[in-house]
């Protein structure tokens, strides 16, 4: 039973879709270098995979979009 609850918490972690630099820059229409710079202002969370990268939450990014599209 423990193995069934550690692999639907798993599954709930992994649920959430990861977004790299240039696929969060084509969201918002400006360079992948912008995208982190916010990363770095806290603007965004990231994840560092393995290699190093930054990755981003889908979830997270289409919040931003929207809040970003009232302001204009």
């Amino acid at each position: 039973m423990d193995g069934a609850t550690e692999n639907s918490s798993a599954d709930d972690e992994g649920a959430t879709e990861l977004l790299t630099p240039a696929e969060v820059a084509k969201m918002f229409h400006v360079d992948p270098k912008t995208v982190t710079r916010w990363a770095q202002a806290g603007k965004l969370t990231y994840m560092r995979t393995l290699g190093g990268h930054r990755r981003y939450r889908r979830d997270e990014v289409v919040e931003l979009l929207r809040d970003s599209s009232k302001d204009v």
